[in-house]
């Protein structure tokens, strides 16, 4: 083989498939069951070689930061909350059911939402989130 046969090292990469390109998207909103590490790392190793993967997986990583965001708040304000109606007998054995039953609502949406953007983007459509701030532009 010749030099002119083999890539560059460092070239760029190969660009994916359709098929792939809609897989690799579909997975990334998929993955946000694990919150935001699967969606990441779709991005940060597929956003140059497929554009519908670039742009699905972004959307997919948004989302997941929004709800980690939301779930670290909620954590936040349950821990201050708890620690207030805690010293109450009754009341706070009603505030620990009811904080514990909210810390899993960003768990619950994540994963109910990530599942409606896996059977959109399977098709090949794009899904947009109905509230994530756009952190990643």
């Amino acid at each position: 083989m010749t030099d002119q046969q083999q890539p560059a090292y460092g070239g760029a990469p190969e660009p994916l498939s359709p098929a792939s390109d809609v897989q690799l998207a579909s997975f990334a909103h998929l993955g946000g069951i694990l919150f935001f590490p699967p969606s990441l790392i779709i991005w940060l190793v597929f956003k140059d070689r497929g554009r519908f993967t670039a742009v699905e997986a972004k959307e997919a990583l948004n989302f997941q930061i929004t709800i980690l965001i939301g779930a670290v708040a909620l954590a936040i304000v349950t821990g201050i909350l708890g620690a207030i109606f805690g010293a109450i007998p009754f009341i706070g054995w009603v505030f620990a059911m009811l904080f514990g039953l909210l810390n899993w609502a960003p768990w619950i949406i994540s994963v109910v939402f990530s599942i409606i953007a896996f059977l959109q983007v399977k098709d090949g459509k794009h899904y947009r989130y109905p509230f994530a701030i756009r952190l990643i532009k």
